[in-house]
């Protein structure tokens, strides 16, 4: 434990990944350019024989505003995907479990407390969503077409001895498909986005005593991103990518069994700084531009940028009201007011919207969020037991940022499942239903406006495996 403690000091937090970072980077780009010059008809006629000042100058704050816009995740909780453990999400994705190692990413502390010395669990889910936006002047609505969200989790625990336990963690916290095609009207802010990251976590355990553990992990992340965004007045798009994100971080929790009653699950994830350090963009467009803006001749720079990724704390609790019957609760508060603006620092290109035209700094405004969640669990029989949930989560940003990269509402969501046990292995199936509250969009700095609404449904399937 000391060991793990002491490396966590050395850590070097200012890496967590270029994922977010090429996300951040989209984000700004299309800030700028929606607010700085779109708006001026006549200074955005492009010829082919030359570029009078004025334009250059207007083309530098377009395209830097218009073209990186941030974001992350879908629905609530901003960039987090609250999917990491099957029977978690059928009651309501709480965290004081202990039946096997699905505790370790929520906890861990609390692998001290899973009744076999070896537990192996592995899952993954399936998301299907949906958002629509209409136009307040036009009346036309746009839906997205997002593909099917696959988050996946896996994890193991090994008792060492009677009071150490040692674990990994494998997860998919933060991630999203958004697809609005290629003609809507958020089309010079978002068209398609991709984003996948993936945790490593191994962690240990140690009980202080028969009813209490402290445990801690190391978090390192890698993550992809993928965004593409139009730029009308070019007659082209920008696209922002990142295959090399990385970071590092930290989560300490304990975990208290007084008795054999009540569960109690304490938790902290740390922040982490996510940082591009070699991030790409391509301007797909005249190359007419390309010398005006320093971009190469492929319409490429490189940039840099930090994403603050924000820290959650996590008090659960399961109670056994009867030996068949528990009932679960969380309450989670997560950060997010540290995400107030994002930076990028592009390496040649004159994109940027401060004193040096190479940096871009665009506002975001996120404020920090509460999640309240509530589950319950009935053993049927010895082998099979059903589950229901509910949970309310929190938007990180109002109707005055909200951004359709990232679309994000206050959540309620309905879960269900059940999980049949057989002598060694066991079987968990969980499904949930979210009802997003409408918004209605007033972001001035990118002149998006309108209502917007969606559903979600999420599914999904997990196993375990505890031989002794």
């Amino acid at each position: 434990m000391f060991v793990i403690i002491n490396m966590v000091r050395e850590m070097n937090f200012k890496k967590f990944s270029k994922l977010m970072l090429g996300i951040i980077l989209l984000c700004q780009l299309n800030a700028c350019v929606l607010s700085s010059g779109l708006a001026d008809k006549e200074n955005l006629q492009l010829t082919k024989v030359e570029i009078d000042k004025d334009y250059e100058l207007k083309m530098k704050r377009l395209f830097v505003t218009a073209s990186l816009l941030v974001g992350a995740m879908v629905f609530a909780g901003g960039f987090r995907v609250s999917l990491q453990g099957v029977k978690q999400l059928a009651q309501a994705h709480t965290s004081a479990h202990t039946e096997d190692a699905s505790v370790a990413f929520f906890n861990p502390a609390g692998i001290s407390f899973i009744p076999n010395k070896l537990s192996i669990v592995a899952g993954g889910f399936g998301v299907v969503s949906n958002i629509t936006y209409q136009n307040p002047m036009t009346l036309e609505s746009y839906d997205t077409n997002s593909p099917i969200g696959t988050p996946i989790y896996a994890a193991a625990a090994y008792k060492v001895s009677k009071d150490v336990s040692v674990g990994f963690s494998f997860t998919t916290p933060f991630g999203s498909t958004v697809d609005w095609g290629n003609q809507w009207a958020g089309q010079e802010i978002v068209q398609k986005m991709q984003l996948k990251s993936f945790f490593f976590q191994p962690m240990v355990s140690v009980k202080l005593a028969d009813w209490v553990s402290l445990g801690g992990s190391y978090i390192y992340a890698k993550g992809e991103v993928n965004w593409d965004k139009a730029v009308s007045k070019l007659g082209g798009k920008v696209n922002i990518k990142d295959k090399e994100a990385s970071g590092q971080g930290f989560s300490l929790g304990f975990y208290f069994k007084p008795n054999e009653k009540l569960d109690v699950s304490v938790a902290y994830r740390s922040p982490v700084d996510i940082e591009a350090k070699n991030g790409k963009i391509t301007v797909n467009a005249s190359k007419a531009v390309f010398s005006t803006l320093q971009l190469d001749a492929n319409g490429q720079d490189r940039f840099k940028a930090t994403l603050p990724l924000v820290d959650e704390y996590t008090i659960g609790a399961t109670y056994k009201i009867t030996p068949r019957w528990s009932v679960s609760a969380d309450f989670n508060y997560t950060g997010w007011s540290r995400y107030d603006e994002l930076t990028l620092d592009f390496d040649k290109a004159l994109l940027g919207n401060q004193t040096d035209a190479t940096i871009l700094t665009t506002p975001k405004n996120f404020k920090n969020t509460q999640t309240w969640r509530v589950g319950t669990e009935y053993k049927l029989t010895n082998k099979l037991a059903g589950r229901l949930g509910y949970y309310f989560d929190e938007s990180p940003y109002d109707d005055a940022n909200f951004i359709p990269e990232t679309p994000s509402f206050d959540n309620q969501v309905i879960t269900a499942g059940f999980g049949y046990r057989f002598s060694h292995f066991g079987v968990d199936v969980a499904g949930g239903y979210s009802f997003l509250q409408p918004r209605n969009v007033a972001n001035a700095y990118n002149q998006f406006y309108g209502q917007a609404k969606g559903n979600a449904f999420y599914f999904g399937l997990g196993l375990s495996y505890n031989p002794f």
